[in-house]
């Protein structure tokens, strides 16, 4: 029975270390896809060291901060296993329009639930209902892990070679689907799913751990 006791620890100490690194990678993707979408000045960034590769994060007071209060609660819901997906919208301030929708769709594995959307962004969300179907865990090493994680932000990198160029001022939007019994902040509002009419999409890469699968869309408006 002790023994029983000290693998189920060690699988829970697995679980949070697998959703920590899930979650840092969603930091530095929410960095890199305002650096690489020019949402702000390139200015406003600075150079890191990260999966082996130079990441740019915001050096912005504001944007930190505002990063920085989306991770805080992203962490939680990921450490309970509560999210399913995360998604970074790309709106124009004059028009309202959405423009550009990076989704990354999260599956922890042995595990089927509903779900809803809470968000919050550069203003506030929440809403939309949606399956995490269950899926086979596969043993990965570190490098492994690395490796498919650099993938993606190089895909990321070089997604300006295919998205239109963003014209005048825009803002961004986080909305984050997590379970139906999650508790939500009240400064998280309720929200669309601020899909974009007519977008064409590109899949990207996954990459997954021991205990998470995360995968890579890019919806965006063709160009008028």
């Amino acid at each position: 029975m002790p023994e029983a006791k000290d693998k189920s620890k060690v699988h829970k100490l697995v679980i949070r270390g697998s959703a920590k690194l899930v979650a840092e990678f969603f930091e530095y993707s929410i960095n890199s896809i305002l650096f690489q979408r020019a949402v702000y000045p390139p200015d406003d960034f600075i150079t890191v060291k990260k999966y082996g590769l130079n990441m740019l994060v915001s050096a912005d007071d504001q944007v930190k901060a505002y990063i920085k209060k989306i991770m805080s609660q992203l962490n939680r819901w990921m450490a309970g296993g509560k999210i399913s997906k995360l998604v970074v919208v790309i709106t124009d301030r004059d028009t309202g329009e959405h423009v550009e929708r990076w989704q990354f769709d999260v599956e922890v594995f042995g595990k089927s639930s509903k779900s809803k959307s809470a968000g919050k962004s550069g203003d506030k969300e929440n809403t939309a209902p949606g399956d995490a179907q269950p899926a086979e865990p596969v043993e990965k090493t570190e490098k492994e892990i690395q490796d498919e994680i650099q993938a993606i932000f190089r895909q990321i990198t070089a997604s300006v070679t295919f998205l239109p160029v963003l014209d005048g001022d825009c803002t961004f939007n986080v909305l984050v689907y997590a379970d139906a019994d999650s508790d939500v902040p009240v400064e998280w509002g309720d929200s669309d799913a601020k899909e974009i009419k007519n977008a064409e999409k590109v899949q990207l890469r996954s990459f997954s751990t021991n205990n998470h699968r995360v995968g890579t869309m890019v919806s965006y408006r063709m160009a008028d």
